[in-house]
């Protein structure tokens, strides 16, 4: 949408690099943990869930020796469990939140008083995950020429192609996120980065911009919980009102 951004270009935008790169292969690491648990196998080859977290960690260029390590360790299981929350924060944005947690109990009570105390709720099973649907996204570097880069990148047969302040956002099935950033890279296109998602079906505009602060900070907030693994909204704020923001 013109003139707005959703949260995921929101979140780039307001990274750091090194701490990005940190805290990804963090979470990583316990992804393949929870797949090989999930799938009863610690061989990519036969589990699938595990095929795609591995993907996931090569797409977002985790050293080789962290995968193996981390592959070695998730035999065992390592104790965690993968939950997953759904919720409406401020503004009634609908959040989804992917967990991995060796206590259900503590874990669902600290995201219940999360939510509560920045003036949302927990839902049930289905009350905003109707609304999203698991993609690959990659993010490819922007030049001048936007609209022919676009059009070439539709020439991979990709699902799709959407162009944002910082990037051009590529969607592929999440079977396909390594083969696909693969052969982008070969294509000469720039990744920046490639990773697993739940991408919202509809957006929620938010053109307040005190409710608008309240719901960045409150997703910022639900990221850095410690057992949270990803955490998706719906959130979309006019570009206008996120430069207030930023200048707040």
């Amino acid at each position: 949408m013109s003139g707005h951004s959703h949260y995921a270009t929101i979140k780039r935008q307001k990274e750091t690099k090194d701490t990005q790169r940190g805290k990804l292969f963090s979470k990583l690491t316990r992804a393949i943990s929870i797949a090989a648990k999930a799938g009863g196998s610690s061989d990519p080859e036969t589990n699938h869930k595990l095929r795609e977290a591995v993907d996931a960690a090569k797409a977002a260029n985790m050293p080789k020796g962290n995968i193996e390590r981390a592959l070695k360790k998730a035999s065992g299981g390592g104790g965690m469990e993968e939950v997953k929350y759904e919720g409406f924060g401020p503004g009634g944005i609908a959040v989804y939140v992917e967990v991995a947690t060796d206590n259900k109990n503590r874990t669902a009570q600290e995201m219940k008083n999360l939510f509560e105390k920045w003036g949302g709720n927990l839902g049930g099973p289905g009350s905003v995950s109707f609304n999203f649907e698991p993609k690959g996204l990659i993010v490819v570097e922007k030049k001048p020429d936007a609209e022919e880069q676009m059009l070439a990148l539709i020439d991979y047969k990709v699902e799709d192609v959407e162009e944002t302040t910082d990037g051009i956002e590529v969607y592929c099935p999440v079977g396909e996120l390594h083969t696909c950033k693969d052969e982008l890279e070969k294509g000469g296109f720039a990744v920046k980065s490639a990773e697993l998602i739940q991408k919202p079906k509809t957006l929620h505009i938010v053109d307040n911009e005190k409710t608008a602060g309240k719901a960045l900070s409150f997703m910022e907030i639900i990221e850095e919980h410690e057992d949270v693994q990803q955490a998706f909204t719906n959130l979309d704020i006019p570009q206008e009102i996120i430069e207030k923001i930023s200048k707040g």
